[in-house]
């Protein structure tokens, strides 16, 4: 089966590379170092005996947030990690963060034969952790050849994949079955990669590390300092977290539902894609309401809406919510962006019915009374300013958020077990 995956990869990333290429200059900054997408990484020493070098690819911002207390326990631990993401954001963001931490920051090589091959011989590493859905037939297999281990960490597999890879197991074995052992985040999880033909053997069920991230609480001075930098006045925040197309509309009607209904608050959107922010400002200029954009500095006047089209700030940014709208749920979106963070701030949060990639967590955090579900953006703007307009609702929803954080944490320590357990076995 590889060799079928190495042949038709070509002809593939041949009729992908076109929109892929339009995504990655409209993202920016993909041109640095993108020799490393080809395989050409540093070539770097063997690990000093005793030393363990582990290859940590963790894909995009929010993965690369999740990492950081694993990173740091295993670098504590007297292991060297070797830091590989595939966005222009993630890279950005592990270079602010992780520069000194990690022996070395890289983009992940496009996975084909020559390219993965090279980049292998490069690093040499004893171990693989892959994060969430990373899941790459060649990676895994020149990890095979060289008798390295594979661990795919926080693992999860979305509505979408779990359906394709049903209706094609020849598709699953490729993905899977050089991954030594899975680590699911949730017991939804692990019944589906049971159901793919993954032994129970190979899979230990950790829960998600997501949840025992420790987020800086910002003070009261510094919450100030932010709220005036965007131009937001003393009033309830409405945010919109990681929103998509059609979401930001969807808020804007919620705003003026609840300002329609005496209330005073404003509009703090984060979008999933800062790159959008044109689009964004079109449809913000035709509502007539005053914004601010904080990829444009210090709002020089206070605003109906801000706009946080940044990199990495969104937990500062959630900090300021009186309540948060979890993006890409409302339809026509499916999937979801993750509730993880703003549950673990203690925020109310409220979210659409399309929470595919979060479906276990949505399911918990409404079970516990931690999160309200809204089926439309009809239903988001009646039902979002009931809940900002009644305090009480929403102090219930984020003690409830708290109660879910706490009752799901510890998954970082059970990973780092795995991992060691891993490791205890390489000669």
């Amino acid at each position: 089966m590889i060799w079928l995956y190495r042949l038709l990869f070509l002809p593939a990333l041949a009729v992908m590379a076109p929109a892929q290429l339009r995504r990655m200059r409209r993202r920016g900054d993909y041109a640095r170092n993108f020799g490393q997408r080809l395989g050409n990484h540093p070539e770097l020493a063997r690990p000093t005996p005793g030393i363990r070098r582990i290859w940590l690819q963790a894909v995009s911002v929010g993965e690369m947030l999740a990492i950081a207390p694993l990173l740091q326990s295993l670098v504590r631990e007297g292991m060297e990690v070797y830091l590989t993401t595939t966005t222009s954001t993630g890279y950005r963001l592990a270079n602010d963060r992780y520069r000194g931490v990690a022996m070395g920051i890289g983009y992940f090589p496009i996975d084909w034969w020559p390219f993965s091959a090279r980049a292998w011989r490069r690093i040499k590493p004893d171990l693989v952790v892959l994060m969430e859905g990373e899941r790459w037939p060649e990676h895994t297999r020149q990890a095979r050849v060289r008798g390295v281990p594979v661990l795919c960490i926080n693992a999860r597999v979305s509505d979408r994949s779990f359906s394709r890879m049903k209706l094609f197991p020849p598709a699953a074995r490729l993905a899977l079955s050089n991954i030594g052992r899975l680590l699911p985040c949730s017991a939804q999880d692990e019944a589906r990669f049971l159901r793919l033909g993954v032994p129970a053997s190979r899979m230990t069920t950790t829960g998600n590390i997501k949840v025992d991230v420790s987020i800086p609480r910002l003070d009261d001075a510094a919450l100030a300092r932010l709220r005036g930098e965007l131009g937001l006045p003393p009033a309830l925040v409405l945010l919109g977290s990681s929103t998509w197309k059609g979401e930001e509309e969807a808020l804007v009607e919620a705003l003026k539902a609840a300002r329609a209904g005496g209330l005073r608050c404003v509009l703090l959107i984060v979008p999933r894609h800062a790159e959008r922010r044109f689009e964004i400002e079109q449809m913000l200029r035709a509502t007539g309401l005053s914004y601010h954009f904080r990829s444009r500095g210090v709002a020089p006047s206070e605003v109906d809406v801000a706009v946080g089209d940044t990199t990495g700030e969104l937990r500062d940014l959630t900090q300021l919510a009186d309540l948060v709208f979890v993006g890409k749920s409302l339809p026509p979106h499916t999937e979801g962006q993750t509730p993880v963070e703003a549950a673990a701030l203690g925020k109310p949060l409220m979210m659409g019915p399309g929470m595919g990639n979060f479906r276990a967590i949505s399911r918990e955090l409404r079970a516990m009374g931690a999160a309200w579900e809204v089926a439309d953006a009809a239903a988001l703007a009646v039902e979002a300013p009931q809940l900002l307009r009644d305090a009480s609702r929403r102090e219930a929803l984020a003690a409830a958020a708290a109660a879910w954080r706490k009752r799901n944490a510890g998954a970082l320590e059970r990973t780092l077990a795995v991992i060691r357990e891993e490791l205890a076995g390489v000669i």
